[in-house]
């Protein structure tokens, strides 16, 4: 089963490698996702401090 996960990530890695669209659409989204996160963290930091 290892095996099968680590050549699925080495396809996968070596893919990328020489697709530079792909890579920079797969940047993008990993971009977007930690805008989402950072946002969604400083909402939750906002609403969830005790009021003086």
């Amino acid at each position: 089963m290892r095996k099968a996960l680590w050549t699925a990530a080495g396809v996968g890695a070596a893919y990328l490698l020489r697709n530079k669209d792909s890579r920079q659409k797969l940047m993008d989204q990993f971009q977007t996702l930690k805008g989402k996160y950072l946002s969604d963290k400083t909402k939750t930091r906002t609403t969830n401090q005790p009021e003086v």
